[in-house]
């Protein structure tokens, strides 16, 4: 390993388990988002009888970033986490309240309603919490002395609520395109007509996002605008259209899978997005990577358990969606 780059090796790995809870969990949030609007509990059943074999399991993702950048980059652990403590303990707690309720409403014949709205706030606050960490971080983050230096509502910005309101439609778009794949019938139509609505929803998400992130720092707008990388960074915004276009297209027709695959490829471009604008820093504005990074013995000791567990992981993951493939009926139940 005495050639690899092993903080690199780790952005890679810590980019990969923060995609995967995105996009696993994210469908998994957005089914309890959809739930105020479904017509009725019998649709609310089927809904949740989608996710429920896998709905716990995609959170390991969450766990697995989270100690990953602990063990491999602890300065961004020991800044950021002090900088998000209330959006996180919002967020933990959220998940908490939905998976009990989750259970719960299985479980109790009576109040299935109170549970079902449970379920819903649950999500819907996580889902809001995450887009809040997830603004404030591209904002950037007050450093002195390698501490953090802001306040305990140094996230609280315009820009950080609003990029909260862009993940709750992103993430019910996921649900609503997921739920085209397991569903049948009304609840299936209706499905794709919300898919439809919410595509529309989140490119405007999307854009203003894009749009303010320049002003944000004046070297993230020298990164976009600036020649000749514009001319290289121009695919991204293409590509974005293209998956739009292209899930929009689908969406309306018979095909099923590929509109939740779209789905998932515009949440990656969007990824990518914020990437770029960032690169090289773990935290924003200007520390980087290698300056947070724990030392190569430490990431080569981890980097072995890691390489055993994620192989694991994500082979049990594949085989559970295997297992439980196929549509979901109303007379299931899990």
């Amino acid at each position: 390993m005495a050639d690899i780059d092993l903080t690199l090796v780790w952005t890679v790995i810590i980019a990969f388990t923060v995609a995967m809870y995105v996009l696993l969990d994210g469908f998994d949030l957005g089914i309890g988002i959809l739930f105020p609007f479904m017509r009725d509990e019998e649709e609310r059943d089927t809904a949740m009888n989608t996710v429920a074999p896998i709905w716990d399991f995609n959170e390991t993702w969450l766990v697995l970033g989270g100690t990953g950048i602990f063990a491999a980059f602890p300065l961004a652990y020991a800044v950021l986490l002090p900088a998000f403590y209330l959006p996180i303990l919002l967020m933990l707690i959220a998940l908490v309240f939905r998976g009990v309720a989750f259970e719960f409403r299985f479980k109790v014949q009576h109040h299935r309603a109170r549970w079902s709205r449970s379920f819903s706030l649950g999500s819907i606050f996580a889902a809001f919490a995450q887009g809040v960490i997830l603004g404030a971080f591209v904002r950037g983050v007050p450093v002195e002395g390698r501490q953090f230096a802001g306040t305990a509502l140094s996230w609280l910005t315009p820009f950080s609520l609003f990029t909260g309101l862009a993940v709750v439609a992103g993430y019910a778009l996921l649900g609503a395109t997921w739920l085209v794949v397991k569903t049948e019938g009304p609840l299936h139509e209706w499905s794709r007509r919300a898919s439809v609505r919410l595509l529309f929803a989140v490119l405007v998400f999307m854009g203003a996002v894009s749009l303010w992130v320049p002003f944000l720092d004046a070297r993230i707008a020298a990164r976009w605008f600036s020649w000749p990388n514009i001319a290289y960074l121009a695919p991204v915004p293409a590509l974005v259209a293209l998956t739009a276009y292209a899930l929009y297209r689908t969406v309306r027709t018979d095909r099923e899978v590929l509109p939740f695959l779209l789905a998932m490829v515009l949440f990656l471009l969007g990824f990518a997005g914020l990437a770029i604008s960032l690169w090289p820093n773990i935290i924003p504005p200007s520390i980087s990577i290698w300056e947070a990074a724990s030392p190569p013995a430490s990431q080569k000791f981890i980097l072995v358990g890691m390489l055993i567990l994620l192989p694991v992981i994500i082979s049990y993951h594949a085989y559970t969606m295997w297992v439980f493939r196929g549509k979901v009926t109303d007379g299931y139940h899990h």
